[in-house]
């Protein structure tokens, strides 16, 4: 009589970070619930963890209760309780979150052969804990300008999820999702992951290569290709930007046909329009890194920390030394 093979079990602990994102948690969570069900049995086994066991608030303010604390998952290591994967959830403000015991808890798990994953901006969070050193990676595209300078040897992209062997990142939103969705067909097959979508109301599971964000003609509501193209080179060249001649000469227009068509299609010069978008990359390494505003200044584009103040102030009407000073004064709050 042949032996009944036992059902794939694959357990996970996620740990949850102040202000993580509850859409992530929860897209990721759903999916195991689901196919537990359309399967009949307990294929997928989780629990919750924080740094003490005590709750943690998401970002939306809700209190999520856990089942451990780091201390107790430390003893779950070497015994039958360890898990498969650990999975950092975390959200806005993740570039303060600085705790040695969590990174060295992750290195644990990982160098024990326990694949370790991010939701949202978790990829920081692993990055910090050095498993992300030539490691494909995916984050939230809005931390995405910080996350590159603060960690230069991670592989980042602006991707809804990557593998790169036992590490697995997302971007967070529904791309978390995705993942789950990604993981639970490695495991089974494609007709388990069709049976959860149709349970999530969702139609397909979507690559990992897909975009995070809107395509530019969604986003900026421009139908001209020729300046869909424009904007495409200049957000790919925001640290050594682009003459308007050599932009020219890449779309095969006049300089003067450039000014008319952006006059026309977004109400400003070519000109103004390639520093505003300079300048919102600059808010961001602000608000999610510590590096000095003349560095930040450099990674835009500008010659000088003088010159790049005065177009930030014209902008947002503060300078950028006040921004940072703002936000800590509202992170402190």
């Amino acid at each position: 009589m042949n032996a009944v093979k036992h059902p794939i079990k694959r357990s996970f602990v996620f740990f949850l970070v102040p202000d993580f994102t509850m859409i992530a948690f929860a897209t990721a969570l759903d999916p195991l619930r689901s196919a537990n069900r359309m399967l009949g049995y307990e294929a997928y086994r989780w629990r919750l963890a924080s740094i003490d066991g005590k709750p943690v608030r998401a970002s939306n303010g809700v209190e999520c209760a856990v089942n451990t604390s780091l201390e107790e998952e430390r003893k779950k290591m070497a015994g039958p309780d360890r898990p498969n994967m650990a999975i950092v959830c975390s959200g806005v403000n993740v570039e303060r979150y600085h705790n040695k015991s969590a990174f060295a808890w992750l290195r644990e798990e990982y160098n024990r052969g326990v694949a370790v994953g991010g939701l949202c901006t978790g990829a920081h969070i692993l990055a910090a804990a050095g498993l992300l050193s030539n490691k494909r990676c995916a984050i939230h595209w809005e931390n995405l300008p910080g996350f590159s300078e603060a960690f230069p040897k991670a592989n980042v992209f602006a991707d809804l999820f990557e593998v790169d062997q036992n590490v697995y990142t997302c971007a967070g939103g529904t791309a978390a999702l995705d993942m789950m969705l990604k993981l639970i067909g490695d495991d089974f097959d494609e007709s388990l992951v069709n049976r959860v979508c149709e349970q999530v109301l969702t139609d397909r599971v979507r690559s990992p290569t897909d975009r995070q964000r809107l395509p530019l003609r969604a986003r900026l509501g421009v139908q001209n290709s020729k300046v869909l193209t424009i904007i495409e080179l200049m957000e790919a060249n925001l640290s050594e930007p682009l003459s308007l001649i050599e932009i020219a000469d890449h779309v095969d227009l006049s300089r003067r046909q450039i000014e008319r068509l952006f006059r026309t299609e977004m109400g400003r010069s070519p000109a103004r329009y390639y520093l505003e978008i300079r300048l919102d990359r600059a808010r961001h390494l602000l608000i999610q890194s510590s590096m000095p505003v003349v560095e930040v200044a450099v990674a835009c584009g500008f010659v000088s920390a003088s010159h790049f103040s005065k177009c930030y102030r014209e902008l947002y009407a503060r300078s950028p030394q006040q921004e940072r000073v703002d936000r800590k004064q509202l992170l402190a709050a």
